[in-house]
């Protein structure tokens, strides 16, 4: 008998700290900014939301915020509610593939080891900051045992908004730390696979799962956080239609996609990160309309581990 085909959905979320997004931005945190809102805030907004929805999720966590009393016990937290905590590297540079070779190597053990010391359990997962990887990173994830990696992001329209954004910093005098991958990338597969060299293509190396795009007329669009919260409840709902069919929809979100610019003390940010511009009830709308849509569409919500082990499976 013909094996059924996967549909499985995996909500993960990027706990980048706002410092990240000052970094993006090509600004600075205002002095009586709080550098934890997304932790203070965000994450306990997320917790409820997933409790509240049957949602087992996997959460990319910094190290350096992991190193924090207070980081480490909301990490033990999310790993005691069944949740899954991966590696999002050490301190998030956004230059992760374009330093030495030691350092690269810290930013991946050192964040590793934070999150193993706040949850008692070492991360199987590992996502890049920025979605940035290439050979030698994941030949380095491969060699320290990871199950996978959830970096790669085959997405033209995202990659030309970042590139974009970015020239359009530099006019105005700032500089974002973000740095652009390879364009080569844009021809990975938008479903699960064993990386070759190079990387965007299929080989026998680490299993990668890639973020979810959609397919559209218009070709691949992304099906990521900041695209479900912009488009409303509604407009969240056709991009979960468009994605129906693949395997795997591996729905990538921030920290950031549940803060209030007002309530969090964000409002410096507000000009810079469209999403904070939208009413938090909105963000939870879409976001709830998204999970909703999935499981109408026949979709189990599962961690990236354990599609990981449902794909090495396969």
């Amino acid at each position: 008998m013909a094996r059924a085909p996967l549909r499985l959905a995996a909500v993960s979320v990027d706990l980048d700290e706002v410092d990240c997004y000052a970094a993006i931005h090509g600004t600075h945190l205002p002095p009586d900014a709080s550098p934890h809102a997304i932790y203070e805030h965000a994450l306990p907004r997320f917790e409820r939301l997933f409790a509240e929805e049957g949602i087992a999720a996997t959460f990319f966590a910094v190290g350096r915020d992991a190193e924090r009393p207070e980081g480490a016990a909301a990490l033990a937290r999310l790993h005691a509610a069944g949740h899954e905590v991966g590696n999002h590297s050490w301190r998030h540079p956004y230059d992760l593939t374009r330093l030495p070779a030691t350092q690269r190597a810290e930013q991946v053990d050192r964040g590793a080891a934070a999150i193993e010391a706040a949850c008692g359990q070492a991360p199987r997962g590992f996502r890049a900051p920025g979605y940035t990887v290439d050979d030698d990173l994941l030949d380095l994830l491969a060699s320290r045992g990871y199950r996978y990696d959830s970096s790669v992001f085959p997405c033209p329209p995202y990659y030309l908004a970042k590139a974009a954004a970015m020239g359009l910093m530099r006019l105005s005098g700032r500089r974002s730390r973000s740095v652009l991958d390879d364009p080569r990338v844009l021809a990975a597969p938008a479903d699960p696979y064993r990386v070759g060299r190079p990387y965007w293509r299929r080989g026998t190396g680490l299993l990668e799962l890639p973020v979810a795009v959609a397919r559209t007329p218009l070709g691949r669009v992304p099906v990521i956080g900041t695209s479900v919260v912009l488009a409303g409840a509604r407009g969240a709902r056709w991009l979960v239609r468009s994605v129906v069919g693949r395997p795997l929809v591996n729905l990538e979100l921030h920290g950031i996609d549940l803060a209030d610019a007002e309530a969090d003390g964000l409002q410096w940010l507000r000009p810079h990160q469209p999403d904070l511009r939208r009413p938090l009830h909105a963000k939870l709308a879409a976001l709830r309309a998204a999970i909703a849509a999935l499981r109408e569409a026949g979709y189990s919500f599962v961690t990236l581990s354990e599609a990981a082990d449902a794909f090495a499976s396969a």
